[in-house]
């Protein structure tokens, strides 16, 4: 992101903040929009945002008014003030200023300034990845987590959280391992230790990147509940509504006047994704799972470590241990291994569609 003066900088912030709503002038339809900047879209309609793809490049925006002055991200660095796009009789509709800027930020990174020696990078080098994947088994240690006592045909049996998480997650790393050599797959614990919550974060948090890269974060626990009954698999992000800080301000001291409308930006788009690759998951459990255990959904909840993580972070639950059902499930190792599988597939789709896709995962 560049800014040359504080002018500059007044009149970005100036737009931003006060949106002008009047005649939106000439404008196109998406379709139009795409043949003229030879683009594919991505469109959520949860967030009402969106990406125009071109090569390894993307261009992430939000819906707005007719007229609506706002910020597009460019990349992942590079902030565009422009008129956003807006619904019009049911059809997303692109103002020519949108268009013009996208074309020449699109322009600007695919081609090598004319009096440049160096060539642009190639292709592969470029292109936007998932690098690392922390995988998280909750407790552990002094901490066990969940436990659920049960009695079956004359034998007692004893679901201990800690123990399941730390097999499924196991199994899970393997085979992420097995599936991505060229990623790092870590695991907050690989035995029965104890890492704070703390720690569980700062070990994601502190993966180098490079300006390509990206890593997300799966925290795996099991439920529990005072109702016997309560049973099934559930899959939680943090609530939109949440506010945190996901960028190192002393990093951006020369953007300092609108790091905190970056910092919004990558906020709406970590939970995008983060929504998506549990949609994903759920989607694998139910094929996986059958009728044998229920889907309790997709839902939203403060949780430490997916709050903390400076990345698309969900936390899964496995099934109850309260439950009879769900603790007969989840001490057969047959579904120990379905329940890792699943996981593994789930993520497997997001990362397919998060690097096709150049970043961004559609809805």
């Amino acid at each position: 992101m560049k800014t040359k003066n504080g002018l500059f900088l007044a009149l970005l912030i100036l737009f931003t903040l006060l949106p002008a709503f009047g005649q939106t002038g000439k404008s196109y339809t998406m379709d139009e929009t795409l043949k003229e900047l030879g683009a594919i879209i991505s469109w959520d309609p949860f967030f009402s945002s969106g990406v125009l793809n071109k090569g390894e490049k993307r261009l992430k925006f939000y819906a707005g008014l007719p007229g609506e002055q706002g910020l597009a991200l460019f990349d992942g660095r590079d902030v565009l003030s422009v008129p956003l796009p807006y619904f019009e009789k049911g059809s997303l509709h692109f103002p020519a200023a949108f268009v013009t800027a996208a074309r020449e930020s699109f322009s600007a990174v695919l081609q090598a300034p004319p009096d440049s020696a160096t060539p642009p990078v190639p292709y592969n080098e470029n292109r936007f990845r998932i690098a690392a994947i922390i995988v998280d088994p909750g407790h552990g240690g002094k901490d066990p987590g969940a436990i659920g006592t049960h009695t079956i045909g004359g034998k007692t049996l004893k679901s201990v959280e800690k123990d399941i998480t730390l097999s499924v997650s196991k199994k899970l790393a393997a085979l992420l391992t097995g599936a991505y050599p060229g990623k790092k797959i870590l695991l907050t614990r690989t035995g029965d230790t104890y890492p704070s919550l703390e720690d569980r974060v700062n070990i994601a948090n502190a993966v180098p990147l490079k300006s390509n890269e990206a890593i997300i974060y799966i925290s795996i626990h099991a439920n529990a509940s005072l109702n016997k009954n309560a049973r099934g698999y559930e899959v939680w992000y943090l609530p939109p509504e949440t506010k945190r800080e996901l960028l190192d301000r002393d990093k951006q001291a020369e953007n300092a006047e609108i790091a905190h409308i970056i910092n919004d930006m990558l906020q709406f788009e970590f939970i995008a994704e983060s929504t998506r690759m549990g949609r994903f998951i759920l989607a694998h459990f139910e094929k996986m799972l059958g009728k044998n255990i229920p889907s309790r959904g997709l839902k939203a909840e403060n949780w430490y470590v997916v709050r903390n993580a400076r990345m698309p972070a969900i936390l899964v639950e496995l099934g109850f241990v309260s439950n009879i059902e769900d603790a007969r499930l989840m001490a057969d190792e047959a579904y120990l291994k379905l329940f890792s599988e699943a996981l593994y597939k789930g993520i497997a789709d997001f990362v397919a569609e998060f690097e096709q896709s150049g970043g961004y995962t559609a809805p």
